[in-house]
């Protein structure tokens, strides 16, 4: 992997969440993916379990704001802004890549304006 490839993985997956374009899922996983919405949380598993939770219409920007690459485990920074209603986040994302590009563990790190880091 490079940074170009993950940067056009990560075009690629904006543009398939923007048109909730379910099957781009298969191009983009593998099929024993495992995709955790938080670290903590389980993982959706395999491309139905994802295919079923990208169905989400709200209109959104997003932009990359850095990638940092080891081999081929990326971590990339995005801000995403939500509109209607209008919710900003700022994301890690971990993605572990397979030899044939597509991502087999992803792992979302979000955070939002207000959101307490503490566990108090």
């Amino acid at each position: 992997m490079d940074t170009d490839a993950v940067g056009r993985w990560v075009t690629e997956y904006e543009r398939a969440w923007r048109d909730c374009d379910a099957p781009a899922v298969r191009d983009l996983f593998t099929e024993d993916v495992h995709y955790l919405t938080s670290p903590y949380e389980e993982p959706l598993a395999g491309h139905e379990a994802i295919e079923a939770f990208w169905n989400d219409p709200r209109p959104f920007d997003m932009g990359v704001e850095s990638v940092t690459l080891d081999g081929f485990h990326a971590v990339v920074r995005v801000r995403v802004n939500y509109r209607d209603p209008d919710q900003e986040y700022l994301d890690l994302w971990e993605l572990d890549f397979a030899p044939d590009g597509r991502v087999e563990h992803f792992v979302e790190w979000a955070y939002w304006p207000g959101k307490s880091f503490t566990a108090s």
